[in-house]
């Protein structure tokens, strides 16, 4: 075989196994379920859900504290959906040839993972208040209602709600507000991490290396 042939055949036997890498994701291709456009919805659905609750939570009584209606869990969670929204919206590249994409998404991954701390930390209050309302003995004093933990100690903490007229509010509508809460956070905690671990997955587990294991004859790309 002449030298003009054996150049001839490499050329075509590269041009075969180029032909054999990954051709691009069709982008019309099942375009709801792409990443992150459903995570995104969900979590402007819990975010929304959240801050309604907490506002429903204020009107209760003004003497509630920031902690206890976290409409601010649900802002932030806005937020990260709204540019998760954005983030749909740029051409999504694996290898990040556009700076804009790479800032975007450094920036999602980062704001979802401040949205996974703070639902465990709305949580964490929620809960917390949440077993402290179940054990309250409350009495109706003109426009507030006091409650105590245990109305047989005299030096036990003292919890003034104003604003209030009927105390079973307290005990029951608030403290309903406050489970409903565990559960609101608890399901934004989870979509959160997804959110996480799929930008981490796309980001260090899927791409190709561009090496070819094996014998010529293989034509097999390793992805990792």
């Amino acid at each position: 075989m002449g030298q003009g042939e054996k150049g001839s055949s490499n050329k075509k036997e590269g041009k075969e196994w180029r032909d054999e890498s990954p051709a691009p994701e069709d982008g019309h291709k099942c375009r709801v379920c792409r990443f992150p456009l459903l995570v995104a919805l969900l979590q402007l659905l819990l975010g929304v859900a959240v801050t309604a609750v907490a506002f429903l939570m204020l009107a209760i009584s003004p003497s509630l504290l920031a902690r206890e209606t976290p409409h601010w869990a649900g802002i932030i969670l806005c937020l990260v959906s709204i540019l998760g929204f954005i983030l749909y919206c740029i051409t999504y590249r694996p290898d990040e040839r556009s700076s804009m994409g790479f800032i975007v998404k450094l920036l999602y991954f980062v704001l979802c993972t401040i949205g996974l701390v703070i639902s465990v930390l709305v949580m964490a209050f929620a809960g917390h208040h949440y077993s402290q309302t179940s054990s309250f003995s409350c009495e109706q004093g003109g426009e507030a209602c006091v409650c105590k933990l245990d109305q047989d100690d005299p030096i036990a903490r003292t919890f003034a709600y104003e604003g209030v007229s009927d105390c079973e509010v307290i005990t029951g509508t608030l403290t309903l507000y406050f489970l409903l809460q565990i559960v609101l956070n608890l399901a934004q905690a989870l979509v959160c991490a997804v959110g996480v671990y799929v930008m981490w997955k796309q980001r260090y587990q899927v791409f190709f290396t561009g090496l070819q294991i094996g014998s010529p004859s293989s034509r097999r790309w390793q992805k990792v």
